[in-house]
Parts: C-alpha cells; structure tokens; sequence
C-alpha cells in the first residue's frame, strides 16, 4: 500500500524525490482483469449509444406504423362498405320476390274463393234441376197411370207372378199381336216367318257385312247375295249388315230399317227372359214402364223411325 512522501523518498539517491503521478486506467490490457464497476461504465455507454440509435429510428417506424393502420382501416372499410350494399342490395330484392309471391297468393286465393263459389252455385243449380226433372217425371208418371189401361197392366202383373215365354199368355199374346208380328212382317213372308221363328228361339244373328264371300240361300224373286238389295224387303238398298239363322252357313243381307226392326223386337224378347230367369229384381211398376218403351221401340222401328248407325 501507497502510504505517504515520506516513504516515497526512502531509498532513493539523495537529491531526487519522488513525484506524485497521478493513475489512470488506459483501458484493459493482457494480464490485467476488468472490475465490475469498469463492466457496468462499459455496458452503460452501450446501451446509451443504443438508446440514441433506437431514438432516432422511432418516429420513422410509429409513422410507418400510423400509415399502415389508416391504409387498412381505409380497405376495410371499403370493404364492408361493399359487402352493406351487396346484402341491402339482395335483401331489396328479396322483398320484391316476397311482395310478388305475396300478390300471387293473394290472387291465388280470390281465383280459389271466386271458383269455389261458382262450383257451390252450380251444383245448387244441378240440384233445383234435378227436383225439377223429378217431380216433373213423377208428375207425368201420375198422368200416364191415369191414361194406362188397367187391363193390361193386370195381364202384366198376372204374368210377373209366373213369367213363362209361351205366347198363347194373355199378356205375350197381347204383345205379339200388337207389336212383336208387326214389327217383322216384311215383304218376303217366307223369309220373315224364318226371321220370326229365329228371334223366338233366340237363334238369330246379326253382324257386320264384310269383303269375304259366304255361301247364300235364294229365296224366291229376292237376290240375297247383293249387298245393294235387302232380302227381307225386297227393296234396292244399301245393307251393312247381314243375318243368320241358327247354326246354318247361309247370310241375308239386310237393310238399316229392316236391322232396326229386328233389333226392336229382340230387345223386348231379352228383356222378358231377364224377367223369366229372376235377373230383373225390381218392382212391377218399374217393369211394367220398361216393357212399355220396349213396345215403343217396336211400333217406332215398324213405322220406319230408327237411329241413323243402324
């Protein structure tokens, strides 16, 4: 240890004396060891010098920054922006869509309600009708039971209570008589007793005439195998059809009049025998008022009035 002058001049030669120089620290050097307060001066001037470097740069970074953060914000903006008006723009025209259908359901509905009442207003008018058309057909039903002969409705009713197909009955035999022998008495007596015998029995056939030839029967002054005169009549017409009788190969060709006849009395004959074999389960009124129009078929066909197809 450095204690004072007086030690300093020890030693020495005389007239020399030791001056005072004053120690400076010239920095680290090989051999010598840093103190830690030498360390922490040094590591002060570092940061010190960093700090007036991180100082400088600053401002020019938080503009940087500033600028950035406005560019962005001006994008997103924008940006959102352009989205509000593409949904105001969708929702607007989704509250057109929805005014529209509303209008179309509206209309909708009055279609609806304006049809329905129609439709009710129809079928009351159906209804008032078909009262009307009842009452008016009973009404005329009163009026031609008041104009029936009694008579032949108790030969109806007799026969009804055991339905037979002979003709010698009162009530059949009126009908022959009156309409069933009329009705087939053609020009050709031979050939209408045939004709007669056939729906009797409930052999006869009518078709259709087609291009094929059959086999024919000649019946006197009558030429049956011509498609332009009927052998029933004798009269130069145009025949569509043709008969047969029971199982026999031979054909006569027959006139729309002379078919229409034939056909009348044949639905007269079917019909009783549905009554015959229990098929007809109704009253005796209701009968007995079909037997009527079947009769009127049969005097309509005899007088010449008969549908155009026949």
């Amino acid at each position: 240890m450095w204690s004072g002058s007086s030690q300093q001049d020890e030693g020495l030669p005389v007239g020399l004396s030791a001056v005072s120089v004053p120690w400076k620290n010239l920095g680290p050097s090989k051999g010598n060891r840093e103190t830690p307060g030498d360390l922490e001066e040094a590591s002060a001037s570092r940061e010190e010098t960093r700090g007036e470097e991180h100082s400088a740069a600053t401002p020019l970074d938080v503009s940087r920054l500033r600028s950035s953060s406005m560019e962005i914000r001006e994008k997103g903006s924008e940006f959102l922006k352009e989205e509000l008006y593409k949904a105001q723009k969708e929702l607007n025209l989704k509250d057109e869509e929805c005014e529209r259908l509303r209008k179309v359901r509206a209309q909708l509905e009055q279609e609806l309600e304006e049809l329905t009442a129609s439709l009710f207003e129809e079928a009351h008018k159906m209804v008032r009708e078909a009262n009307m058309k009842q009452a008016a057909s009973e009404k005329q039903l009163k009026e031609a039971w008041g104009k029936v002969d009694t008579t032949l409705f108790a030969e109806f009713q007799a026969w009804k209570t055991s339905p037979t197909l002979d003709k010698n009955c009162p009530f059949l035999e009126r009908v022959y008589r009156e309409d069933v022998g009329p009705c087939l008495d053609f020009t050709v007596q031979e050939l209408s007793a045939l004709v007669r015998a056939a729906v009797e029995d409930n052999t006869l056939t009518i078709e259709p005439v087609v291009s094929q030839t059959l086999p024919t029967v000649k019946v006197p002054t009558v030429d049956c195998n011509s498609t332009n005169t009927c052998a029933l009549s004798g009269l130069a017409r145009t025949c569509h059809h043709r008969i047969r009788l029971g199982d026999s190969e031979s054909h006569y060709y027959i006139s729309p009049s002379s078919r229409a006849r034939i056909t009348a009395v044949c639905n007269f004959f079917t019909y009783i025998r549905y009554i015959q074999q229990g098929l007809v389960r109704q009253d005796a009124e209701p009968m007995f008022w079909e037997i009527m129009r079947l009769r009127k078929g049969m005097s309509l066909a005899k007088l010449g009035f008969f549908p155009q197809e026949a």
